[in-house]
Parts: structure tokens; sequence; C-alpha cells
């Protein structure tokens, strides 16, 4: 369970987000408390609140990207909280429970249609070329892939108990089509920082996944 401390954080965070919108404190508070609850449950061991975390501390350095950066912060908080690995529509889900959530908070709602875009984007990891906010927020998402192998290790170890419901075999051939699909890409990251200096470690971290998949 997350320390206090961290939530703590992470509640000063949601605030700092919301603080430009003028939103009712009280609002705010619960909004929170429904999407802590909602990244808290049990099935639940990446796409959690940690991960939440890890995705706005990596906007934090990206945000010079971008033209939008509350937005962007939106999408992170949002952008996985329905989450069911035996789902196809999780995104649009997604989507769908910001869009009501940031309506009822008084968001303007073109704010509300850029963050609803950017959570879309994540079913493919794809952005357009000049679509500078996607880019940031997509590399925010996929920066797990570049860390240590420590922890790009427990982050392969969470994914596959998110989909403990699948036999062995199968899990590794769909697995396995997934990390090929981004070593196939041109490039994983769109940032010129994140290009630069996490593309080469996120690449061998997922050829070294592919490789203890199949020696499994």
């Amino acid at each position: 369970m997350p320390t206090e401390n961290f939530m703590d954080i992470l509640f000063s965070n949601w605030q700092h987000t919301l603080q430009p919108f003028g939103v009712d404190q009280i609002a705010a508070e619960k909004a929170f408390n429904d999407l802590v609850a909602a990244y808290s449950t049990p099935s639940r061991y990446y796409h959690t609140l940690k991960h939440i975390d890890r995705v706005l501390s990596t906007i934090e350095v990206l945000q010079g990207y971008t033209k939008n950066l509350a937005a962007v912060k939106l999408a992170a908080w949002f952008h996985d909280v329905v989450y069911d690995t035996k789902a196809q529509d999780n995104e649009e889900k997604s989507a769908d429970y910001a869009f009501e959530l940031l309506s009822n908070l008084g968001i303007p709602e073109t704010i509300i249609i850029t963050v609803t875009r950017l959570i879309l984007n994540t079913k493919d990891h794809q952005a357009a070329v000049d679509d500078y906010d996607s880019q940031v927020f997509l590399d925010a998402d996929l920066a797990i892939l570049a860390t240590n192998q420590v922890q790009y290790g427990e982050y392969a170890y969470a994914i596959r108990q998110e989909y403990g419901w699948v036999a062995e075999a199968e899990y590794i051939t769909g697995r396995q089509q997934v990390l090929e699909r981004f070593l196939q890409r041109s490039h994983i990251y769109f940032t010129p920082l994140m290009s630069e200096f996490a593309e080469p470690s996120a690449r061998g971290n997922i050829q070294g996944e592919i490789q203890f998949l199949l020696s499994g």
C-alpha cells in the first residue's frame, strides 16, 4: 500500500494540476479519492498510483516540449483509470471517465477534448509529427522501458501478474508480439531528449525481455 507521504505528494501534485482552473476544493478532493480507489484495485500490479507518479515526474522533465502542459498532466492522471486486461476498450472508457469527471469539475471543454485525445493515443502509442503534447505524454507513459535492469525486471513481472489469468505459452506469444512491435518502430520515443538518452536503453531492455521469455 502506498505510504502516507507518497499520498500527500500525489495529492499536492493533483491540486497543483487543477490550480489554474479554480476548482472547488471539496470536489477536487473527492475526485482525487475516486482516482486513488480506481488505481488501487487488487488486480493492478503495474498500472497503479506509482505508475501515475512516474509518468508525472517524466512530464516534468519533458515539459519544455509541451504546448498545453495542464492537459498533458491531466491525461496522465486519467489514462489508465479503467484497466481490465480482458477488455479491448480501456482507453475509450478511461477517456469517457476523464470527460465526465473533468466536466463536473468545471474544466474548460477545450482542455477536456485535448485530454481525451491524449488518452486515446495510448492505444497505439503513435503521435503526429506536430503533436508535441502527445509526444511528451506517450514518452512519459513508456519511460519505464528505459529504466535500469532491476526496475525493468520488476515492471515485466508486474505486467505478467496483471495477466495472471493467461496461460504461460499464450502469454509468451502475446507479450513477444507486443515487444517486437516496439522494436520494429523506427523510434520508440518522440521527444529529442528521450530519443537520444532513453531509446538505446529501451531497445536493450525489450530485447532482453524477449530473450528471457524465449529461454523460459
